[in-house]
């Protein structure tokens, strides 16, 4: 009786060592099956390719750029009202001079060809300009400063937004594992339950109730997948970066 109760024992043990074993492997080839464990890159590599890969950030790059040659156009504003002016003339010239003398004044004229040329300087000061000046000034810094501000406010919901997106492919990366793990252990179950329905040992009900069971933790495993693949897509996208 007692030998036959350790050779009890120890085929129970060895059979629930086997189906350890066999879970394992079946976990295993489960979630390699549905993804493979990803390299995310780090948050910063992340969030630094977002910012340069992102169409918005370089269009307000593009604005500070603009607002930037305004201010120093504005600046510059007043040189149009100074410069240096010159012309030349080619042509024939009357030539008119008088000579005078005792009691007799003698008036001579010719004909030349020669050139004339006149060069100067000039400084206009419009009263306009000089009133308006600090003001156009003030606006243009305004209006650059502006540009700044919104950019940075863009990289910091950018930068939030990639934050979000990297923490939640980690947890859904991580509840994948576990629901791979879950269906391989509810898949190893159910064919022991298989096997002990077809010889008896176990009445119709649980049979149905571990099949019911097994058919709902397959559907969650299908959809912690779905949104892990959904969750690596919206940070591929947002990044510009493949994550393999």
């Amino acid at each position: 009786m007692k030998n036959t109760f350790r050779i009890t024992i120890i085929l129970y043990l060895s059979f629930f060592g086997i189906m350890e074993v066999v879970a394992q492997d079946s976990n295993e080839r489960e979630f390699k099956n549905a993804s493979t464990k990803l390299l995310i890159p780090a948050l910063n590599e992340l969030v630094d390719s977002a910012l340069v890969y992102n169409g918005m950030i370089n269009y307000r790059k593009l604005e500070i750029d603009s607002k930037e040659s305004n201010l120093k156009s504005k600046r510059q504003y007043w040189t149009r009202n100074f410069g240096i002016q010159g012309d030349t003339r080619y042509g024939t010239f009357n030539n008119l001079s008088s000579i005078s003398g005792d009691n007799a004044t003698v008036n001579l004229a010719s004909n030349t060809q020669q050139l004339n040329y006149n060069v100067g300087l000039y400084l206009k000061i419009p009263v306009f300009d000089v009133i308006n000046r600090k003001s156009q000034i003030k606006q243009a810094k305004s209006e650059l400063e502006q540009a700044k501000s919104l950019a940075k406010s863009q990289e910091s919901e950018l930068t939030e937004l990639v934050i979000r997106y990297y923490e939640d492919l980690k947890l859904k990366q991580n509840l994948l594992e576990l629901r791979a793990s879950n269906l391989g252990n509810a898949r190893v179950n159910m064919e022991m339950v298989e096997k002990e329905f077809k010889n008896g040992l176990i009445a119709i009900s649980e049979y149905v109730r571990i099949s019911d069971m097994t058919s709902r933790i397959a559907s969650e495993f299908e959809e912690a997948k779905s949104e892990f693949l959904v969750s690596k897509k919206l940070l591929e996208n947002i990044t510009g970066l493949e994550i393999y």
